[in-house]
């Protein structure tokens, strides 16, 4: 059984908004990253972008149609780009997404069928956001899953737990940092 790590949204816009927790959830986020790497894990980030003009935001869609209005999150910058302490490094994958699913609007998909992945590994912010979407459509998808509960986070932290203890353990294994590393 192949498995990748997804970190997800872990970009420079959406991590200054988690100001108290982002140093915490980095540095377990790059232990997890550390670990995959030395056991050939595939570290696969996961972005949300636009192209300029955001042509792919509807106006429909409450939440992106108010990030198009106020803060363009398009592609080129410094608010899309993954957290300069998360370097890309040469075999990583870069998605760019243009929903809240990491799977909607990208070629993840095509990515893991190359890669012949069917374990997939879920860090990110927000819990309640890509994490949560990710894992809803993964699971359709057949995947199977494990979420790292201390490499998410969420803005509300009763919504982080209720979905890392009650929602995600009906379709992952939810575990922590620690857990994951030792399993290798």
């Amino acid at each position: 059984m192949a498995q990748a790590l997804l970190v997800m949204d872990l970009q420079n816009g959406i991590v200054e908004r988690m100001s108290e927790q982002a140093d915490v959830l980095i540095d377990t986020i790059e232990r997890v990253i550390d670990a995959a790497r030395r056991h050939d894990v595939p570290v696969i980030f996961v972005r949300v972008a636009f192209r300029p003009g955001a042509p792919e935001v509807s106006r429909r869609n409450q939440s992106f149609a108010t990030i198009k209005a106020s803060t363009p999150m398009v592609e080129t910058e410094p608010a899309t780009q993954i957290h300069p302490r998360l370097q890309l490094r040469e075999g990583d994958v870069l998605v760019t997404k243009r929903r809240v699913s990491a799977f909607t609007g990208s070629d993840l998909d095509v990515v893991l069928r190359s890669l012949e992945v069917d374990h997939l590994v879920l860090t990110g912010i927000a819990t309640s956001g890509v994490v949560l979407s990710t894992t809803r459509q993964a699971a359709d998808l057949d995947y199977q899953l494990t979420v790292i509960s201390d490499a998410c986070a969420d803005a509300d932290p009763e919504v982080h737990r209720v979905l890392t203890e009650k929602v995600f353990p009906r379709q992952a294994a939810v575990v922590n940092a620690d857990q994951w590393i030792g399993d290798l």
